[in-house]
């Protein structure tokens, strides 16, 4: 069991509950798709947190998202044919709107047994080339806002999109990303990085960490050099990270200390699919400054995308050995030691939801 310290006065420790036992909250935005994944007139099989979802795009372009699952006898929608804005079982052929009734069964009679209602139908926005649902309380949906991302519509940025499945718990991706001295992990691609914290915040929501990043020895991958501006090369010079968990999302900035601009900003989104929430997709958007050298970026971009493709391997073998010993074990046993991680688990668990047990 993951325990806080108590104060002074305090001799016994209070145990908290296993963070790993806690799920996300349903009452945000979460991606469940990209959109091109969704085009006209085809469905889409999606998840989140164990319940199952068909997205479809309908005729006139809107996305909809049903329970996966005909009421009739519960074969997926996503296995479905998509009509003008309905959605047609590929069994018996009922027909569903994108709000989940049911509008036709081709062979009931006239005066026949009135049909269930339908399936439950979720809230659904696209933004940032997403499918976003709200798989909450649906009337929270309106107020509740997306990420506010203005540097992915800048034209002085181009964003890089991921989309990966990682098998742990979501918190594990929250620690992994905002306990920057993991460094040591990435040795080979990124050289001898010595992180200095400068500093941090945390309140009941958020955690936010800022990290000096001094490069030192060692070979560094070709992208790394590129992706921080600091040219082909790369350099001996030290980067600001600034990094953000604002419940549910987790951001990353670097800005080189010479410059008060990011040369690249992330925005990471975790995704439960299944009900324990041990299977989690990973939603990414790197939003990377455009080089003042025209064309530049362009030809800089297979290369970024290779370092990052190679960072985001090593970190998904660390957590899900992490998620592996937490299934071994039953608990979390670790014995964590940075305090800011230890506030980032409050932020995970005070935001969270039960998970079924």
């Amino acid at each position: 069991m993951d325990e806080r310290s108590s104060a002074a006065d305090d001799p016994l420790p209070r145990p908290v509950t296993d963070l790993r036992r806690v799920g996300i909250s349903p009452d945000f935005w979460y991606p469940v798709a990209l959109s091109r994944e969704v085009p006209k007139g085809e469905t889409r099989a999606a998840a989140f947190a164990g319940e199952r979802l068909a997205l479809y795009r309908g005729a006139q372009g809107a996305v909809y998202a049903l329970e996966d699952r005909c009421a009739h006898r519960q074969v997926p929608l996503s296995m479905g044919v998509v009509e003008g804005e309905t959605l047609r079982c590929c069994y018996h052929a009922w027909a569903y709107r994108g709000n989940g009734r049911i509008c036709q069964i081709p062979y009931l009679p006239k005066g026949g047994e009135r049909p269930p209602r339908g399936v439950r139908a979720y809230p659904v926005r696209e933004a940032y080339g997403l499918v976003f649902v709200f798989p909450g309380e649906p009337e929270k949906a309106a107020a509740t806002p997306l990420p506010d991302l203005p540097e992915f519509a800048s034209p002085r940025h181009r964003t890089m999109t991921f989309s990966r499945a990682v098998h742990c718990h979501y918190s594990f991706m929250h620690e992994n990303l905002l306990d920057m001295n993991h460094q040591f992990l990435h040795r080979g691609v990124i050289g001898r990085i010595q992180p200095k914290l400068l500093g941090y915040d945390a309140g009941p929501q958020s955690v936010e960490a800022r990290y000096l990043f001094t490069s030192g020895k060692g070979k560094k991958d070709f992208g790394a050099g590129l992706l921080s501006a600091k040219g082909p090369r790369g350099s001996k010079g030290s980067d600001v990270i600034t990094i953000r968990t604002e419940y549910p999302y987790q951001t990353l900035r670097l800005a080189p200390t010479n410059t008060e601009l990011p040369a690249f900003s992330l925005w990471a989104a975790y995704v439960p699919e299944d009900a324990e929430q041990r299977v989690t997709r990973a939603y990414g958007l790197l939003m990377i400054a455009k080089p003042p050298v025209p064309g530049a970026l362009p030809l800089a971009w297979p290369f970024i995308r290779r370092f990052t493709e190679r960072v985001f391997a090593q970190d998904r073998t660390a957590v899900e050995a992490e998620q592996r010993a937490w299934d071994e074990q039953g608990e979390d046993r670790n014995h964590e030691v940075f305090p800011l991680i230890l506030d980032l688990r409050d932020v995970l668990r005070g935001n969270g939801a039960p998970l079924p047990s």
